[in-house]
């Protein structure tokens, strides 16, 4: 549980929130004595992706990189 007077987290909010841990708590303090809480609603960190974790699962076929047709062209004016 961290404790911060209101003046510094005014000043460094962004700064904290981003350093809270899922569940923990930051105790706001007015000269040292608490005055209210702010909580972490994130559940777990989300895992990151692994990159080529899906090799060899799919082809791209080459008529992906072709040019589309005209009338879907035209579409996007």
């Amino acid at each position: 549980m961290k404790r911060v007077n209101i003046h510094d987290a005014k000043t460094n909010l962004s700064r904290y929130l981003s350093d809270l841990a899922p569940g923990e708590v930051l105790v706001l303090c007015n000269r040292n004595q608490p005055v209210a809480e702010i909580r972490s609603l994130r559940k777990k960190a989300l895992p990151k992706p692994r990159i080529g974790a899906a090799k060899g699962e799919f082809m791209v076929p080459d008529s992906f990189f072709e040019p589309l047709p005209e009338e879907i062209l035209k579409a996007f004016r």
